[in-house]
């Protein structure tokens, strides 16, 4: 810290308004941002970039802003909060979401759960760009947005247009325009699919970068994994096509993914066309092909976001269920269509050979996670909540604990949900630091020690502004209220894979 900066604080270190414990000045929708300093005084700042703890600290706010973090005097005039024994980790990002329900209910269960940022992987519905702008004027208390285009896809699409609108594309020429729709649109970057042929992906990256977006999202079957990272494409969700690229039999399976033949919204064909081929990636790991091809992923800070929560109930679908104690904070109608989509997109039509093989492959996924940590691949957390039996926000919580049960240290699984995600979204978040935006979470107890410590919320800080607890559980109460009445008229469909709900 500089002289001026001491001695303004020694100046002013008297008379600092004390909120014991957390008398927050709100109104109904949200807290009130301060326009004087905010001090978080007595807590435990965890570096989450070092794993260092450093005790005894005060944050000071500021606006948006973190102006200063130490063993610092509290200014006067400024608001403290007194929060001894409890401890500060950056805001948390959930990087694989599709939001379900209203406004009343997904934005205040991202931040009720710490989430100061998502990812929102399927731009299908206008009113999440809506939500985006909202959030960021201050006029909906929410997380920051960062918000996909509709998902683009070949021809046929995995898609039932009944269940979800994707944008179909079938050459370049088509791919490019898409790009240039979804751009018009608002769309923060373009998000692809897994049928898309090698010709209209590589235009959408082309088209993508010189309109100034970014692309995303699935492997498409027709491309390898090292072309993907090569041609820059900056993640890829989920191991399906990760886990063909690093097998013994890699020339035969991708024969077999090249071969597989859906009919228009048939997602359940493919997907029971394409387990017998990850089964046998599964079996045929090369250590060698995993060298090459996640070393290829490192250099090129490739990121990969492993979806663990969704692999988990997809993989073992018919031992996992929706989390009684969670069940209030959702609908009837998301509920339902969790449900629908389980029994259509899913279970159908599988033999029991499938799904004895299914339940197997979730413990590969921990292990091929164990791999990319091993490579130092880069990985962001995130739950494909929008999948069954995800509930936003809490689900994040199960991401990290999935994680660590992975391999990942609770600093690495931190460190997908913070500082990784703010690298890969270029955001000033995701250190608590003088300068960053004020994005924090305020814990009852140690995250590095146990990582299931980051579900013991206290308070939240979204832009500098103050989430106390009894207004967290006034949010909390609010949603639960509100999934049982009729939705709004700025609602999203509920529920379902990448945004989808059931047909009418």
């Amino acid at each position: 810290m500089n002289s001026s900066r001491r001695q303004f604080l020694a100046r002013t270190a008297a008379g600092a308004v004390v909120l014991a414990g957390g008398a927050f000045t709100t109104t109904p929708a949200f807290a009130v941002r301060r326009t004087g300093i905010t001090a978080l005084t007595d807590v435990t700042v965890v570096d989450v970039g070092t794993g260092r703890k450093n005790p005894h600290q005060t944050v000071l706010i500021s606006g948006d802003r973190i102006i200063g973090v130490g063993r610092l005097p509290v200014p006067r005039g400024a608001a403290e909060i007194r929060l001894s024994g409890k401890y500060v980790i950056p805001g948390l990002a959930d990087m694989h979401v599709h939001s379900l329900g209203d406004e009343r209910v997904s934005p205040p269960l991202y931040l009720a759960n710490g989430l100061t940022t998502v990812r929102e992987m399927a731009g299908t519905n206008p009113m999440l760009y809506d939500w985006r702008d909202r959030i960021e004027a201050g006029t909906l208390l929410g997380p920051r947005m960062v918000v996909a285009s509709n998902i683009i896809d070949g021809d046929p699409t995995l898609w039932d247009p009944n269940l979800i609108q994707v944008i179909v594309v079938d050459d370049a020429a088509a791919a490019r325009a898409a790009v240039r729709r979804v751009k018009s649109q608002g769309a923060d970057f373009v998000k692809v699919y897994s049928r898309l042929s090698r010709e209209s992906w590589r235009a959408i990256v082309d088209e993508a970068r010189k309109v100034g977006l970014t692309v995303h999202g699935h492997g498409p079957d027709q491309v390898t994994s090292k072309e993907v990272s090569n041609a820059g494409q900056r993640s890829i969700e989920h191991i399906h096509s990760l886990g063909l690229a690093v097998s013994t039999r890699e020339a035969e399976v991708r024969r077999m993914l090249l071969a597989i033949t859906v009919p228009t919204g048939d997602y359940n064909a493919w997907f029971r066309q394409l387990h017998p081929i990850e089964w046998i990636a599964a079996n045929t790991y090369s250590p060698a092909r995993a060298a090459d091809v996640f070393g290829t992923l490192r250099r090129n800070r490739t990121r990969v976001t492993p979806t663990l929560t969704m692999h988990n109930v997809l993989d073992q679908i018919d031992y996992t269920q929706l989390d009684p104690a969670l069940a209030k904070y959702l609908s009837a109608d998301s509920i339902g269509t969790y449900d629908y989509v389980i029994q259509n997109l899913y279970a159908a039509n599988r033999t029991a050979e499938e799904v004895s093989h299914q339940r197997q492959m979730w413990a590969w996924r921990q292990r091929f996670v164990r791999e990319l940590l091993d490579h130092d691949v880069p990985i962001l957390a995130g739950t494909d909540t929008g999948t069954p039996y995800s509930v936003p926000g809490f689900a994040l919580h199960d991401e990290l604990e999935h994680l660590v049960g992975a391999g990942a240290t609770p600093r690495q699984a931190l460190y997908a949900a913070t500082v990784e995600p703010a690298k890969f979204l270029g955001l000033n978040t995701g250190a608590v630091e003088p300068r960053k935006i004020a994005d924090l979470v305020v814990l009852d107890a140690d995250p590095l020690a146990d990582i299931r410590n980051t579900r013991r919320i206290h308070t939240v800080v979204t832009r500098g502004r103050v989430i106390s607890p009894a207004q967290r559980e006034r949010m909390l109460a609010d949603v639960e209220a509100a999934v049982k009445e009729p939705p709004t008229t700025a609602t999203l469909a509920a529920g379902g894979c990448c945004g989808a709900h059931r047909p009418a």
